[in-house]
């Protein structure tokens, strides 16, 4: 099954934070930038665009985000819809605003079950000062191991240079929330 069609049959979502986050709420800022990369249905983009943020949410899937467009506007809220296949990395022509050669900062970056290793260094490098980065993907921990799961460690090894708030690893995922000084 393809992620279009999975979409269509779910319907659409609620909004919602990553799941790392609840009962960690109050690390999210209520201003700024934020970006969630393979944002799916759109309900944790919808989430921080509640909260105040001004969102660029970007994933391959058309049937995903024409749902999250649906979740905004039942929302009252704007968030910037990107088509793009994150395989050949972030889109960062589409995501300046206005458009410039460097890429944009971000206060908050969310990456939700979308595991690629040679984004993990984007990732971090459109932190902006202060920055929180939110990841979760699918690991061998707990679970068994396949092409799509983080080994032991991944995360914390990729992202060790920022100030880690959150690494839990265990049930199939891992979970990072870390800040950049």
């Amino acid at each position: 099954m393809d992620w279009d069609e999975r979409y269509a049959r779910s319907g659409i979502g609620r909004p919602g934070p990553p799941s790392v986050l609840v009962g960690r709420e109050d690390l999210v800022p209520t201003t700024g930038r934020a970006l969630d990369v393979a944002c799916g249905r759109g309900t944790v983009a919808v989430w921080l665009a509640r909260r105040g943020l001004a969102v660029d949410a970007v994933d391959a899937a058309p049937a995903g985000l024409a749902l999250g467009r649906e979740l905004a506007a039942e929302e009252g809220v704007e968030v910037a819809w990107h088509e793009a296949d994150l395989d050949s990395g972030l889109p960062f022509t589409a995501l300046h605003h206005p458009p410039s050669l460097h890429a944009p900062r971000y206060d908050v970056v969310v990456c939700q079950r979308f595991r690629d290793p040679l984004l993990y260094p984007t990732l971090a490098g459109v932190l902006a000062p202060g920055g929180l980065l939110v990841i979760t993907v699918l690991s061998s921990v707990g679970d068994t191991g396949g092409r799509f799961r983080a080994g032991p460690g991944e995360l914390a090894g990729a992202f060790g240079h920022l100030d880690v708030i959150v690494d839990e690893e265990g049930g199939g995922e891992a979970h990072l929330v870390a800040r950049r000084g």
